[in-house]
């Protein structure tokens, strides 16, 4: 999953990859995961490139598709049952308030930039292979069920437009 820094199809540099092994089975979570990775290497691109206020620009743009992911998920979790949601909440809260502490620095002139590529980085392959998976094998079959989006007014519809617009 790590490899090699090369170009993606815009030029621009990629250190983080999407592999098979990132994937949960559920299609709508894996393109959301997908786009936090772009958003990672949009901030390693800015940082490489000196650009502090694209780094600022990309990082509050990163914090709120995270932000509108995990609420997403939590809502979807919470739709399928899955009964280890409150931990799971806990780790995104946990999570939130680090990147909380990073962007507060950086407002505050820190050079950040690095340590917070690293922690996203390492996070987010974290926890799609071990905090996601877990909800995956428990609640695949429900989550499926309740993703499956038949009509324009289903749950998945409604809450894609609630959270990410549209």
């Amino acid at each position: 999953m790590w490899h090699e820094v090369r170009t993606n199809k815009e030029n621009i540099k990629v250190a983080l990859e999407w592999t098979a092994e990132l994937n949960t089975g559920i299609s709508v979570i894996d393109q959301q995961h997908m786009r936090l990775i772009d958003y990672i290497n949009e901030l390693e691109h800015a940082r490489d490139g000196g650009d502090r206020a694209k780094v600022g620009s990309v990082l509050n743009e990163l914090v709120d598709y995270t932000l509108s992911h995990f609420a997403f998920e939590e809502s979807l979790l919470e739709e399928a049952g899955y009964r280890f949601i409150g931990p799971h909440k806990k780790v995104h809260s946990l999570f939130v308030r680090r990147i909380d502490e990073y962007k507060q620095r950086f407002e505050a002139g820190e050079d950040v930039a690095e340590e917070i590529h690293q922690l996203l980085s390492s996070w987010i392959v974290n926890h799609i292979k071990r905090d996601d998976a877990d909800y995956v094998q428990a609640v695949q079959p429900e989550i499926k069920a309740v993703a499956k989006d038949e009509s324009s007014g289903g749950w998945l519809s409604r809450s894609m437009k609630r959270f990410f617009g549209g």
